[in-house]
């Protein structure tokens, strides 16, 4: 049987129209001129964040968002617990404030975060008080604002909050970090978004902020449309044969621009400098195919997002359809 080409999907969405979106309605690039990296923690977290930011330089060029779950009764005190850790300004986050780069802000109690044009958005809570996800809530709205600029970061705590918010920063092809749950102080929400999506960074808290500007550094040298010498062209050929091997579809129709960047990101995370190595790497770690494989279908996923949608047209419209063909072949 012959292995399923793969188109990319995104091949016919890239087009601009005069306001320099695309035709699907996202930005083709981020409001903001610097990384907004948001921070979602809860049990643990402060402990978690406090690792993180001893170790981010104050002139890191990115601004932090931290939403921790916290008691709507409360107040806030985390700002002033963050501001005796890091050299950076801590804002508790107010409605309208613009962020701005080498600042963290923090949510306040009781309270959803929203963001908007690089500008946070405070707004009233609506769901019941133990079924507030106020982590997913964020990442959800930093993807749509931020796009393939938003970083999306898990730190320790309970349950599964933010791992719905990562799986919408991968599929506009963000960045995702996760602390190693190992040393987490409560490893469940690491293990969740490490389930839920594929970590471009896995680590301990106070690994993360180099462990994130060297990826942001490599990632920025990244050309837009690289220009590949004939060695680097077999090596992108033969990529596309071990995926086929082991996936049993073809990517050699893929957009090259798309398959390349993607190639590029997984060798930034493992620090490997030429593509003829990352065939090596392929070579000897299958389970990193299966990681590429994943990464490179991601920008399809949400195609079909509608489920029930979708199901209602299997069940009802097709068979209908096929009713009325009257015994005609094609």
């Amino acid at each position: 049987m012959s292995s399923k080409k793969i188109i990319d999907p995104i091949k016919k969405k890239t087009q601009k129209n005069s306001a320099g979106d695309d035709k699907s309605g996202n930005k083709s690039l981020p409001p903001s001129r610097f990384p907004i990296v948001g921070i979602g923690a809860s049990a643990g977290g402060l402990e978690a964040m406090s690792q993180f930011f001893e170790n981010m330089p104050q002139k890191n060029g990115m601004a932090f968002v931290v939403i921790q779950h916290l008691d709507p009764t409360h107040e806030g005190i985390l700002p002033e617990l963050l501001q005796r850790i890091t050299a950076m300004k801590v804002h508790q986050a107010t409605d309208r404030l613009k962020i701005k780069p080498d600042c963290v802000y923090v949510i306040p109690p009781n309270k959803s975060l929203s963001i908007l044009n690089g500008v946070l958005h405070l707004f009233e809570p609506v769901e019941v008080r133990g079924l507030r996800l106020p982590v997913d809530y964020f990442f959800r709205s930093l993807a749509d604002d931020q796009q393939q600029g938003s970083i999306g970061i898990i730190l320790s705590g309970m349950g599964s909050d933010g791992s719905l918010g990562l799986k919408a920063i991968k599929e506009r092809n963000g960045i995702v970090l996760v602390q190693d749950p190992d040393s987490a102080k409560f490893d469940g929400m690491p293990r969740s978004a490490i389930g839920s999506v594929i970590a471009d960074i896995i680590a301990p808290a106070d690994v993360l902020p180099l462990r994130l500007i060297s990826y942001l550094k490599h990632t920025s040298e990244l050309k837009t449309e690289p220009e590949l010498d004939s060695k680097s062209k077999s090596s992108i050929e033969k990529i596309i044969i071990l995926l086929r091997q082991k996936s049993g579809h073809d990517f050699s129709e893929y957009k090259k621009n798309t398959l390349v960047r993607r190639i590029e990101r997984r060798k930034v995370i493992h620090q490997i400098d030429k593509i003829s190595n990352y065939v090596h790497f392929l070579q000897n770690n299958p389970q990193e195919i299966d990681i590429l494989f994943k990464e490179l279908l991601i920008g399809v996923t949400s195609f079909f997002r509608d489920t029930a949608v979708w199901k209602a047209i299997k069940d009802q419209v097709l068979p209908d359809l096929f009713k009325n063909l009257n015994g005609y072949c094609f």
